[in-house]
């Protein structure tokens, strides 16, 4: 109940009118079949009673108006709720897009999370989980409105009819909450079978596994997985449709009873006055009419709850993903201009969520403005988490990382976020145009400034070494990438794209350029090029670069080396080549002779 309810506060956040035509149109089906309930009877008792030709006519009517005028309002807010449905589905997995943007950064390297996501994004869009439930939502409670207007007609009838409703609805919803709890149950056991089956059946489709799953002859292992796991899934729905359909059984049992029973005790009151006032024939095709209703307006309520269940169950992982806590961005106020100066960690310890050893511990160091600053160390080191403490992407567990001689989290997010680029090794380029990657701006720029654009991206292009690639193209720097929404998009190497991803971190106006393994998807020859260029690329912006290459360092001013987690040394190529028991010199010495050995 509580999902329910949280949904719909999603619901609402995205467009209240829905929520509010939903409630009115489920009020005037329910009124309409009430009507048609009353009228007739209004309309009997005349016809065989006072037989007023006035009142006759007007009795009619209203039935034909009823029906005529309520089934046109119906329409047209049914076509309405269609299309708001359609756009409100939609809103909703755009609040997801939203959402995964908003995160705080760890989620999105906890495989949990990651898995939560993919399991969110399967319900909502494989199994249309979002319209369905909007659906059920709205069909249960037209049944509900219904049964209330029939409860409260039967009523009238006297306390013996009442008990035996309360009693009959009493043994119906005992039903319904075994029911629930069934359903429940089981998709609470289906929950870790569907993870399974979602990342499985994701495989057949990711581009990116293909090669693997080709080459390896990974399909029969991939299908039968997703087999078994379906058919574990069909038995365990199976024997939970099976006792819910035990359960909708008992209740239509006990429906008709009421139903039975209330057309003997109407019979008996129409035929006579010894249970209190005697009914008329518009009495009793009223409380016919009604007990009839109640019947079958009981059996789809219970069949719309259990489909309404199922539907919250597959949207557990959206509802569990949507619950998620935000980055918050305000731990700062003090707006960020200028050149970064100096950054300076002091002390720094972190530690990843769920591990239990600090990957960084300690750490203490400076750089200041327009120096080159090269992070060397083992694979796991820590290198690349220095990186994501910068951009504010983790909060250190204690020590302080002062920029200009401030903490990162005084300044204001996103006037910080604007004095820092990078790329990173794991860089992504975007189904946009090359000048779009480049610049992160759209089309959208007139005049002046589209023009000044294009030439800073043009010379971009020409210094990263990319021009010739892109003046190929038919469209030039125009060229999408990607052939997902254009069958004419381009595709390009590891390392031409990587010289992309470096050219838009030179387009921002950053003073500081991180580089995270910038290099790693080139050939050596190609790496030596963009190096050299390195210092005219950044030009007197500060530069900070993680590379396992070791003669990338030769280009910097300063080495940091990272080893255990913690500062091993910090200095110049020179400095630290004279150390020969240090790890800079060994891993330099390593590499040098395995390049030795190649050229041989």
């Amino acid at each position: 109940m509580k999902q329910l309810v949280h949904f719909f506060k999603l619901a609402w956040s995205v467009s209240p009118a829905y929520i509010l035509v939903m409630l009115f149109n489920s009020a005037i089906s329910g009124g309409k079949l009430i009507l048609n309930v009353i009228l007739p009877k209004l309309l009997i008792d005349e016809l065989t009673g006072h037989k007023d030709i006035k009142m006759i006519i007007i009795f009619g009517g209203l039935i034909v108006l009823n029906n005529c005028l309520m089934k046109l309002i119906e329409n047209i807010l049914s076509r309405y709720l269609d299309v708001k449905k359609e756009y409100l589905s939609n809103m909703m997995v755009e609040i997801m897009g939203e959402k995964i943007m908003n995160l705080e950064y760890s989620y999105l390297e906890d495989p949990y999370y990651l898995d939560l996501k993919e399991r969110a994004i399967f319900a909502i869009t494989n199994q249309n989980a979002i319209e369905s439930t909007i659906t059920e939502a709205s069909q249960c409670l037209t049944q509900a409105v219904t049964l209330i207007g029939l409860v409260a007609i039967m009523a009238t009838l006297g306390p013996v009819l009442i008990v035996a409703i309360v009693l009959g609805t009493a043994l119906m919803l005992l039903c319904y909450s075994i029911m629930m709890k069934e359903m429940q149950n089981a998709m609470q056991s289906i929950i870790p079978i569907n993870r399974r089956f979602g990342y499985y059946f994701n495989l057949t489709m990711e581009a990116k596994a293909q090669k693997e799953i080709r080459l390896y002859g990974m399909e029969p292992m991939i299908t039968d997985t997703v087999k078994k796991d379906n058919e574990l899934t069909c038995d365990m729905m199976s024997s939970a449709y099976g006792k819910m359909g035990a359960g909708i059984g008992m209740m239509t049992v006990v429906s008709e009873a009421v139903s039975v029973f209330s057309y003997i005790y109407v019979g008996i009151r129409t035929l006579s006055d010894k249970f209190g006032r005697q009914l008329s024939l518009g009495d009793l095709t009223m409380y016919v009419t009604s007990a009839i209703n109640f019947s079958t307006s009981i059996e789809k309520f219970g069949e719309q709850i259990v489909g309404l269940l199922q539907m919250m169950g597959f949207l557990e992982p959206y509802m569990e993903f949507m619950t998620l806590e935000e980055e918050t961005k305000e731990y700062g106020k003090e707006m960020f201009s200028g050149d970064i100066e100096t950054v300076e960690f002091r002390d720094v310890t972190f530690t990843y969520p769920k591990a239990e050893e600090p990957i960084l511990k300690n750490i203490t160091f400076e750089i200041h403005k327009g120096e080159k600053i090269s992070i060397v160390g083992l694979n796991g080191a820590g290198k690349s988490t220095l990186v994501k403490l910068i951009c504010r992407m983790y909060k250190a567990d204690s020590g302080q990382i002062l920029v200009n001689g401030k903490n990162i989290y005084d300044y204001d997010y996103n006037s910080y976020m604007k004095a820092i680029s990078a790329v990173f090794q794991d860089y992504k380029l975007f189904n946009f145009s090359i000048e779009e990657n480049i610049s992160c701006q759209g089309d959208n720029l007139k005049g002046s400034d589209a023009v000044e654009k294009s030439e800073k991206v043009s010379h971009l292009i020409e210094e990263v070494g990319m021009k010739e690639k892109v003046d190929s193209l038919p469209l030039g720097m125009k060229s999408r990438f990607g052939k997902d929404y254009d069958e004419d998009g381009i595709e390009m190497s590891g390392g031409q794209g990587q010289k992309i991803a470096i050219a838009r971190a030179l387009y921002k106006p950053a003073s500081m350029v991180i580089l995270d393994e910038p290099a790693s998807a080139l050939d050596p020859i190609a790496e030596a090029e963009i190096y050299e260029k390195f210092n005219s690329l950044v030009e007197d912006k500060t530069a900070i670069y993680i590379s396992h290459r070791m003669s990338s360092s030769v280009f910097c001013d300063k080495i940091l080396i990272i080893d255990g987690g913690t500062v091993s040394d910090f200095d110049t190529h020179a400095n630290l080549m004279k150390k020969t028991d240090s790890l800079y010199y060994k891993l330099f010495m390593a590499q040098a002779e395995n390049y030795k050995l190649a050229k041989i």
